[in-house]
């Protein structure tokens, strides 16, 4: 495969198309876990401690309840672009790329406006 086809695959696997994961290609994880590491590894500075997204040297994407497939996600982790530094499987094993991957999972996403009280006074 040429590597113009790769970074086109990788793009859509990254950006996920708005296809939730399938339970089958997600392994098993542990959010407490995930938690733990999400926290200890920085990854708050800039995606926030609930995986609201922010900005830290540029924007960072909201990744509670992402719609990213676990593959993209990983791929994500393992070959970023731009500030975030790479988790190659060395620094950060497949297991605890799938933890991370179960906190982020288990946090509630985005609200829309109108489920927002104080947004509707």
């Amino acid at each position: 495969m040429t590597r113009v086809a790769l970074l086109f695959a990788a793009a859509a696997l990254t950006a996920g198309f708005g296809i939730p994961a399938r339970a089958q290609d997600t392994p098993p994880g542990d959010a407490a876990a995930g938690k733990r590491i999400y926290l200890t590894t920085g990854c708050h500075y800039c995606h926030g401690s609930a995986g609201q997204g922010g900005a830290y040297n540029s924007v960072a994407p909201s990744l509670a309840k992402t719609a990213m497939p676990f593959v993209g996600f990983k791929f994500q982790l393992r070959t970023p672009g731009g500030d975030m530094p790479a988790y190659v499987e060395a620094v950060m094993p497949d297991q605890q790329v799938a933890d991370i991957y179960a906190f982020l999972q288990a946090l509630p996403g985005r609200r829309e406006a109108k489920d927002i009280p104080i947004l509707n006074d």
